[in-house]
């Protein structure tokens, strides 16, 4: 219980740091996910005495929204918005490009292919909003970005092993369809 205990106090720490640039995003990045790992982990452990995140912060009085809200998502703040200014870098767009049709494609074949675990979905996603974040030009208001982000609280509140229903996996095929296809329709603008 300790354990749990301190992970969510570092993470508020580590994601006010954030917040306050008291950190790099370099920095920041890789350990968010290790402490994203660790809390999976000791979750996993301690799933016979902690129902859930926020019974356990009751119970010990603890008040860690940042935190709560990092292990909701289950992926650093680096990989769910965009951080820097990638408008400014052009030299890349190309293989940026490149790499948001490959997640695209990738989920969408996953889907079609039958295959619906939380742990095979949650990696693919996780990689499509960090690509789509480093596009450069692509707008912040871009729906298909806000699609991914709340499949990744999904699947992120499921266990590794548990999978998406038939009809979550048709309404996330036809919402990542939907994203793909208007992603293609911006860069035709440009």
């Amino acid at each position: 219980m300790a354990d749990l205990f301190s992970i969510i106090v570092l993470m508020e720490h580590l994601e006010k740091a954030f917040i306050r640039d008291s950190i790099t995003p370099e920095e920041y990045t890789p350990q968010c996910a290790n402490l994203i790992v660790k809390y999976k982990t000791t979750l996993n452990f301690l799933s016979e005495s902690v129902t859930s995140l926020e019974s356990f912060m009751n119970e010990y009085k603890l008040t860690c929204p940042a935190a709560i809200n990092r292990f909701k998502i289950g992926v650093p703040a680096t990989y769910e918005h965009a951080v820097g200014d990638n408008k400014l870098d052009t030299s890349k767009s190309g293989k940026y490009i490149a790499e948001t049709v490959l997640h695209f494609v990738t989920l969408m074949d996953s889907l079609r292919l039958n295959r619906r675990a939380a742990d095979d979905l949650h990696p693919i996603l996780a990689d499509l909003i960090q690509s789509l974040n480093n596009v450069p030009g692509l707008p912040a208001d871009f729906e298909g970005r806000a699609k991914v982000r709340q499949w990744l609280i999904i699947l992120n509140s499921m266990k590794a092993s548990d999978e998406i229903s038939e009809d979550q996996a048709r309404q996330m095929l036809f919402e990542i369809e939907q994203s793909h296809n208007e992603f293609y329709r911006l860069l035709d603008i440009e």
